[in-house]
């Protein structure tokens, strides 16, 4: 029996219109410890580019930290994602909310133009040199469109975001809230959550099977040994 295998999750921020979205980062971490994968969270060290005061859904004064806020997610157990290397994990999950096309790209302002946080970019870059497996959840898969061209990807049925991922590159595949797509190929597991008009049973649902998925292409290449 092969040992749990270690796996990174990316978080930048907490709450939907400005960080990570709570109920697909817990959703995740539920899914990962429901199957034996031993999670550890990381997000950037740094501020966020806007604030969101959730209760109205209108731009704050200020700005947080995206770590510090993070680790109300992670119950305090994270650190800065300069730290994170592949060598270290099996997989790499990213929950979706803005801060994803915010803080680890820019995709909220720039479209199919986007960068990519350059610590961001090398992660990801390494997983995947390393052909280690990865799970984009949301808006999310915008990130792994502008680096990993020619992959397959969904984000639901939105059709300007399906656009924007063709522009990029990537093929998009539509599906359901509770569905996911895997590239076998890319080993990119992609889920749409909340770009549907969802419940959090089903959004919950969909990330069980993207993250079942990421664990089993990830075991198929064998534990890192960490």
């Amino acid at each position: 029996m092969l040992s749990a295998m270690n796996t990174a999750v990316v978080l930048a921020g907490c709450g939907r219109g400005d960080g990570t979205e709570i109920t697909e980062a817990v959703s995740v971490l539920v899914h990962c410890a429901r199957l034996g994968m031993r999670a550890r969270c990381f997000a950037p060290n740094q501020p966020s580019v806007d604030t969101i005061d959730h209760a109205t859904g209108k731009a704050d004064q200020g700005t947080r930290n995206l770590m510090v806020e993070a680790a109300r997610i992670a119950r305090g157990d994270i650190a800065p994602l300069e730290t994170l290397h592949a060598h270290d994990f099996d997989a790499l999950l990213f929950p979706g909310g803005f801060g994803a096309a915010k803080n680890l790209c820019d995709f909220a302002s720039k479209g199919p133009q986007c960068d990519v946080h350059p610590q961001v970019r090398r992660v990801v870059g390494a997983f995947a040199a390393a052909s280690k497996p990865m799970g984009f959840i949301c808006i999310a898969p915008v990130i792994a469109a502008r680096l990993l061209p020619g992959c397959e990807l969904t984000i639901g049925t939105d059709a300007a975001t399906a656009s924007a991922l063709h522009a990029m590159g990537a093929t998009h595949v539509p599906k359901g809230v509770t569905e996911c797509h895997v590239d076998e190929r890319a080993l990119v597991v992609s889920t749409p959550a909340y770009m549907h008009d969802a419940n959090p049973w089903e959004v919950f649902t969909g990330i069980g099977k993207l993250v079942e998925e990421v664990a089993r292409l990830g075991r198929m290449r064998g534990p890192s040994g960490t």
